[in-house]
């Protein structure tokens, strides 16, 4: 059980046009945006922050929520792997991918830049992190100085997201719940506290 409850979401989320964003980016309101309800101003930010990274980019959407996916899992973040790999396949990355991602380095249905982005996140969202000059030699080879921050921008996203839902345990909602049931659980995936 979540450890801070979630605000109602009618009350938290201060209109409808709070409630409009959260159902189109992700079809439901998560229950991490509910709590950070508690404190209007971060949820502001919060949101702001969100929209910028999956607004207008020179990267697909899909391919950034599988990038959070591996940030997610190197932190172990339960609650972040089933948003991300739920996103991950909305956004149109193919199943093959989401489940060939725990064997990325080798598996080919990834191209040499989506490895170095994976390698990045994985990486990065290691605890100590574990990114060295390596990591951006090889992103230097497929990506702009533009797309590497983008890049960047979701792994420390996710890095929040991590910290946040790991640390107050927050309920998993019933969409991403059931997808990574379906799609993570044959690979060693369970909600744990979530």
């Amino acid at each position: 059980m979540t450890r801070i409850a979630p605000k109602d979401p009618a009350e938290a989320l201060g209109g409808e046009d709070a409630a409009a964003f959260a159902r189109n980016l992700m079809g439901y309101i998560p229950n991490s945006v509910l709590t950070m309800a508690h404190w209007p101003e971060l949820l502001d930010v919060f949101r702001q922050f969100v929209a910028v990274v999956y607004g207008e980019s020179q990267l697909d959407n899909g391919f950034k929520r599988l990038i959070g996916h591996a940030a997610s899992l190197s932190a172990g973040c339960r609650y972040c792997q089933a948003h991300t790999g739920h996103s991950a396949i909305e956004q149109g990355i193919p199943e093959e991918k989401l489940a060939a991602l725990y064997d990325f380095e080798k598996a080919a249905v990834f191209s040499d830049a989506e490895r170095a982005a994976l390698a990045l996140a994985f990486a990065a969202g290691a605890s100590p992190n574990a990114a060295t000059d390596a990591h951006f030699n090889e992103l230097r080879k497929h990506f702009t100085d533009r797309q590497q921050v983008e890049i960047m921008a979701v792994i420390a996203m996710f890095g929040f997201l991590n910290r946040w839902n790991d640390t107050l345990a927050t309920t998993l909602e019933a969409a991403p719940l059931e997808a990574a049931e379906m799609r993570l659980s044959a690979l060693g995936w369970d909600k744990g506290e979530h």
